[in-house]
């Protein structure tokens, strides 16, 4: 197929990742990045992005039906975007093009996050929708939503794979490791584990050092911001790679997960339904509820490097045989458009 794929595609962004999946796939894409349409002024930019409305957002969808026109896809992808107009997407859908929205945020979630007006209003002028809760299919549906598809979040191939042969302890510098957003309580969270065990965080610094305060962020903050080849090689470096769910977003489970497993890292994770489903718990990884178990699975793996290899290596290969991965997650998206294009044609 011919997509017309919109979305925010810096080198660091999973937009990106899905792009490649798509093309390893064979279909032909006509990128259309978002990033280039938000304002560089950062006051402007919290204005855009809360109200979404202005002269920003007008180029942007008048850049899409522009593209559409001259490029003629077979369908439209938009990729956790929140500025699609319903009235550009039915000029879309005048063209013969499936609409599909690709959304692993939670417009539906306790959090409320700004900027989902005009994606709200959208809803009933996709085709489908790609989401990854169970709750959310009702959620979408009761907008009015055509179609909804669940679909887990996936590690990149490319990017995410096991280290080189005889990688061991020797080789790792971070005991007890979290690469990402102090979300929910993670930094008291955190913070309460260092006063046992060697903890290393890595992330946004603006963001862990209002979270943590200026001590703690002294002590465990360390590397910056990880992506690609660092991110990937962060969880080399880490005898134990902590990954926890978002409650206020409502997720099941997390792409931090599947990630930490391709790389062959030890997973030890927020005990959750969504992760239980995807992992052999004590055995392809290690699972926690609450800080006194967190605490005592650190305790019981740190010292039994054996063990953690064992788990490790049997979750690398549960990811990548049952397609937590780019290519079959996508796969399974295509799968539906094609029905669903099937269908109209019926």
């Amino acid at each position: 197929m011919k997509i017309l794929y919109a979305a925010s595609l810096s080198p660091n962004d999973s937009a990106l990742y899905r792009q490649w999946a798509l093309e390893r796939l064979g279909h032909e894409i006509v990128p259309l990045n978002f990033l280039p349409y938000m304002p560089q002024n950062p006051l402007l930019h919290r204005i855009v992005y809360r109200a979404v409305l202005g002269p920003h957002v007008d180029r942007f969808n008048r850049d899409v039906i522009e593209l559409a026109e001259r490029e003629r896809p077979d369908v439209l992808w938009a990729d956790k975007l929140l500025w699609m107009r319903p009235r550009t997407l039915d000029r879309l859908r005048g063209m013969g093009i499936t609409l599909v929205s690709y959304m692993i945020d939670n417009p539906f979630g306790p959090r409320q996050d700004p900027g989902w007006r005009v994606y709200m209003k959208s809803i009933p002028h996709y085709d489908l929708h790609v989401v990854q809760r169970d709750k959310n299919i009702a959620d979408y549906r009761s907008r009015g939503a055509r179609d909804v598809i669940k679909i887990q979040t996936a590690y990149e191939p490319t990017i995410h794979f096991p280290p080189p042969e005889g990688w061991s302890d020797r080789d790792r510098d971070r005991e007890v490791s979290f690469v990402g957003t102090p979300y929910d309580d993670r930094a008291d969270t955190l913070a309460r584990l260092s006063n046992e065990f060697g903890v290393t965080i890595s992330g946004n610094g603006r963001q862990w050092r209002r979270a943590l305060g200026p001590e703690a962020f002294s002590k465990l903050y360390r590397e910056g911001e990880l992506y690609r080849q660092q991110y990937r090689e962060a969880i080399w470096r880490s005898k134990i790679n902590l990954s926890f769910i978002t409650h206020s977003n409502q997720d099941e489970f997390v792409h931090k997960s599947f990630e930490i497993a391709a790389c062959g890292g030890f997973l030890l994770a927020e005990r959750s339904q969504g992760h239980m489903d995807r992992f052999v718990e004590g055995e392809e990884a290690i699972f926690f509820t609450g800080f006194d178990e967190l605490a005592e699975k650190i305790r019981r793996y740190l010292p039994d490097e054996e063990a953690r290899a064992r788990i490790a290596t049997a979750g690398q290969r549960r990811a990548q045989q049952d397609g937590y991965h780019n290519d079959r997650q996508v796969e399974l998206i295509v799968e539906r458009v094609e029905s669903i294009m099937h269908s109209a044609r019926s």
